[in-house]
């Protein structure tokens, strides 16, 4: 096949599909949740100048329309864009709210913002680390002691524990754990260690010194921080520590150490009477036990240094309507300043004898503050457009209850906005929404189903639903069973669903076992 080169200019016509700049702001802002919005917003508040908040106080409002502005004009190819932009008022704000972010209310002696969130701010919490050295610094001890103890209290995590480095790596399931990765990211419980199991890792410790540190050092170091509190910490697993903790609370009993040292794994899957005719004692014997071992810490480290949950702010508010039995949807305005571009700077530009550079400078500014306002316009129209959507297709969800749910994609809605289905996707994606039944991620709503055996759409979140109402109503002394649940699922709902898929929706709901479940 002969190839043919040529160097010769030519014409050719091909259609290409450009994101402009605006639009891709606008994705990036519709995307993120309403804390991530806020703190955005407070960064662009610092680094442009022209940008600010209007006091939310102030009765008159300023409308000049952005089409008056040279600096904030936009191409044909990017109003075409945003047709719905082009719809919206052009006032240069945000939503209304409580937060003085803006340098004007600085230079009318009004409170500054940042020093009042300073000022509310909750002091940096102790980490366990630096309250056991604090305690440690007052223990009487020979110096090799005192370093040993120190590199033992580096091997914590922050449960409390002595790990390997490989057993604080998050995935890792180690012989013995309890589950996978546990809430928040917290590492999975070791129930117990064989002798053979504790000698490596305290081996490992000992070598990760230059020169390494002597054992019996190190065993004298152990023993005494193990009377730090809180109770329980430089245990090797949860076994060592609960002994620790019943040893210091004088709870010195054979039994309750018999069953803290052997059968913690089968009072954990429920095995009540294997656990009774092994210890010849009665089932209430060992619900009694059971009891007072609960009281202890299976976690001693988090007495100190608690979890961060991460605050959960709604976008969107699906509240009773005051007149009728309908409901209302809202934005959330929460704390979000209310934006416009400063009249300072637009005047500015109006004067005749500003230089050029300095010109060009404002423009760029007026034109980024003005591109970010209509990005979050957008935001807010989709946003309320779907929560719109989700109360009118999910209607009984919100009369009825979470077992109500309908079939509803993102696909659909894609076709009614006329857009692809990742902006739905983005759109819903780490955002929330409060209801009178609760607060609920968006993407909740949003399911695939089945058709029950009169042709009604079921979703498959309204099944999981149903498992998990069954299970509350069961009876504990006689739980049930996979496939009693699937006939009473179908009771409700002729479903075409198979056994395995109850077992599989159990699991996603974290419910045991039939057996796993009996009360004795």
């Amino acid at each position: 096949m002969s190839q043919y080169l040529s160097m010769l200019p030519s014409q050719h016509m091909r259609l290409e599909q450009r994101l402009t700049p605006q639009l891709v702001q606008s994705m990036e802002i519709l995307q993120l949740p309403l804390m991530a919005l806020e703190a955005r917003v407070r960064e662009e508040l610092e680094q442009n100048p022209v940008l600010e908040v209007e006091d939310a106080r102030s009765q008159t409002r300023e409308e000049e329309p952005r089409e008056d502005l040279p600096s904030t004009e936009v191409n044909n190819a990017e109003a075409r864009s945003f047709e719905r932009l082009d719809r919206m008022s052009r006032e240069m704000e945000f939503d209304p709210g409580d937060l003085p972010y803006g340098r004007s209310t600085v230079a009318r002696g009004e409170r500054d913002s940042k020093i009042d969130a300073m000022a509310n701010t909750a002091a940096r919490s102790v980490c366990l680390r630096e309250h056991l050295l604090q305690q440690w610094s007052l223990v009487d001890a020979d110096e090799p002691v005192k370093d040993a103890a120190k590199l033992l209290i580096d091997w914590m995590d922050e449960d409390g524990y002595l790990r390997t480095e490989a057993e604080q790596e998050p995935n890792r399931n180690g012989n013995g754990a309890v589950g996978g990765e546990g809430e928040n990211g917290a590492l999975p419980l070791i129930i117990a260690r064989t002798p053979q199991e504790r000698e490596a890792l305290l081996e490992e410790i000992a070598l990760s010194r230059t020169p390494p540190v002597d054992r019996g050092v190190l065993d004298r170091a152990m023993t005494l921080v193990q009377g730090l509190e809180p109770l329980g910490v430089g245990a090797c697993d949860l076994t060592e520590c609960l002994l620790i903790q019943l040893q210091a609370r004088g709870l010195d009993d054979p039994f309750l150490e018999t069953i803290v040292r052997e059968h913690l794994v089968d009072l954990a899957r429920n095995h009540f009477p294997q656990v009774a005719k092994a210890t010849g004692r009665s089932i209430e014997d060992l619900k009694e036990a059971l009891k007072l071992i609960g009281r202890l810490s299976h976690h001693p480290g988090h007495v100190v240094s608690t979890v961060d949950v991460p605050r959960v702010t709604p976008d969107v508010i699906i509240d009773y309507s005051d007149e009728g039995d309908g409901y209302v949807v809202r934005l959330a305005r929460g704390s979000s300043p209310r934006l416009r571009i400063s009249r300072q700077y637009r005047e500015m530009l109006q004067d005749g004898e500003l230089d050029k550079e300095t010109r060009e400078f404002i423009k760029k500014r007026v034109e980024s503050a003005g591109m970010l306002i209509d990005a979050i316009h957008f935001r807010r129209e989709r946003m309320l457009e779907i929560a719109k959507i989700i109360l009118e297709r999910q209607r009984e969800f919100f009369d009825f209850g979470p077992q109500f749910l309908k079939v509803l994609l993102m696909r659909d809605l894609a076709e009614e906005f006329g857009c692809d289905p990742s902006t739905i996707s983005r759109t819903v994606d780490g955002k929330y929404i409060q209801t009178p039944r609760g607060l609920y991620p968006l993407r909740q709503f949003f399911s695939g189903g089945t058709t029950d055996g009169s042709g009604k759409s079921v979703s498959w979140n309204a099944i999981r639903m149903r498992v998990k109402e069954i299970v509350d109503q069961e009876d504990k002394q006689k739980p049930l069973s996979d496939d009693e649940i699937l006939r009473k699922v179908n009771e409700a709902a002729d479903v075409p669903i198979a056994r395995r898929t109850i077992a599989k929706y159990r699991a996603q709901l974290g419910i045991p076992s039939q057996r796993e479940r009996r009360a004795y």
